[in-house]
């Protein structure tokens, strides 16, 4: 029986990912409208959005054992990369992240965002050998994986993208088998030492959980008291070591979540992004009528802060359909992810799931304030080769999952 083209083609995630494309030219276009120079950022990334959806398609036909065959070698170039931009590599607003290569800016912390998953999806897949994140030892090389392109990227002093590391260690662990206990242990005291930030009232709410959590999954007194202490030293911890910072440290660490500590300084664009989406209203001023847009308030708004100018010129209905459309990729790749017989390739989708999420959770979050400012982009949305590139890579490879959904390797 012949195929369906449907059967063949995630069109679903294939015209998504063109929307969101099409979406982020004519935000960088508002952006830097009437800015000197700044008709070069939509039609390079017009050019790049064309070139990324040649990489798209042809990744999507290719044999999916490639993807395994190579993950290793793909690694081993990514960290040599990370490793070569450290010694040649360009420093922007405080960064060594960039080469310049005929005026292109290329960041290798991108790509290796793709070689890191492959590599951690095939060294947990079962196909080839018997790992078991549960076990100590594989736990460890596990993570090893991930914490290499993690410290090189943290060298670049570029912390927000190599948070972007961690994001999808877990979801990957998880997905691979590990114990939802195991898990648990994990996130928890650094869920904890978060809220004891925040204050006492979060922090003893957040005890309560882990009570209760700890009852219901019955390890045993010993184990769940071990993991409590755990969890009551994670949160007091912070708050002893934060009251030993010096005053003007403890500042700078609260001016990351209020900016209005610091309102002419690391607040500033946080500050004028929020006055950006509330003047917008529901159905936002129109295309290049944003006052705060147009008139230049936010540096740079086209990058990392480029949400603030939908909100603004098309209201909670435009910032709706993109997050909504977000949400449409993500459940695509975790649907592609489970119901795919490869399991190489299966984890790759929900690694690159977890990126999308966290990408989108953290650059949402700062616009609106209740996110630290890292620099963070808009998958496809913000201006930046390197970045567009990599997330329709990262379709492509999801696309190429749905095709061969049924394959074993």
């Amino acid at each position: 029986m012949k195929e369906k083209f449907t059967d063949k083609y995630d069109l679903v995630l294939f015209s998504t990912t063109i929307i969101m494309v099409a979406i982020g030219i004519v935000a960088i276009f508002s952006a830097t409208f009437g800015n000197t120079g700044g008709t070069d950022f939509y039609l390079k990334q017009m050019v790049f959005g064309i070139i990324g959806l040649v990489i798209m398609v042809v990744i999507s036909l290719l044999p999916p054992k490639y993807f395994s065959k190579f993950s290793y070698a793909s690694y081993g170039f990514a960290i040599f990369l990370l490793i070569l931009v450290l010694v040649f590599g360009k420093t922007i607003n405080g960064n060594k992240s960039w080469f310049y290569i005929g005026g292109f800016g290329i960041q290798p912390s991108e790509f290796a965002k793709i070689a890191t998953v492959m590599a951690l999806a095939n060294f947990l897949n079962p196909g080839d050998s018997e790992k078991n994140p549960n076990k100590m030892l594989d736990f460890i090389k596990a993570c090893i994986f991930v914490l290499i392109p993690f410290a090189l990227v943290k060298l670049q002093n570029d912390t927000g993208t190599s948070l972007v590391f961690l994001s999808f260690l877990l979801p990957i662990f998880f997905w691979a088998g590990l114990s939802p206990f195991v898990l648990f242990v994990i996130i928890t005291p650094i869920a904890l030492a978060i809220l004891s930030f925040l204050g006492q009232i979060y922090f003893y709410a957040g005890l309560v959980v882990v009570l209760i959590s700890l009852y219901f999954f019955k390890k045993g007194i010993l184990l769940s008291s071990f993991v409590f202490i755990i969890n009551l030293i994670a949160g007091f911890s912070v708050h002893f070591l934060y009251s030993k910072l010096q005053v003007y440290q403890q500042n700078r660490i609260m001016a990351l979540f209020d900016p209005t500590l610091d309102p002419l300084g690391s607040g500033y664009n946080v500050i004028q992004s929020k006055v950006a989406i509330g003047s917008g209203g529901i159905f936002g001023k129109g295309l290049l009528q944003g006052t705060q847009t147009q008139l230049r308030f936010i540096p740079e708004q086209w990058t990392d802060f480029i949400f603030c100018m939908i909100g603004e010129e098309f209201g909670l209905i435009g910032a709706s359909v993109i997050i909504l459309l977000y949400l449409i990729i993500i459940i695509r790749l975790i649907n592609n992810a489970s119901t795919s017989r490869n399991k190489f390739l299966s984890l790759v989708c929900i690694g690159f799931a977890s990126l999308f999420l966290f990408h989108l959770f953290i650059n949402v979050g700062m616009t609106i304030g209740i996110m630290p400012v890292i620099g963070i982009p808009l998958p496809l949305v913000s201006y930046g080769v390197s970045s567009l590139l990599t997330f329709m890579a990262m379709i492509g490879i999801g696309m190429n999952t749905y095709r061969h959904r049924n394959l074993y390797l």
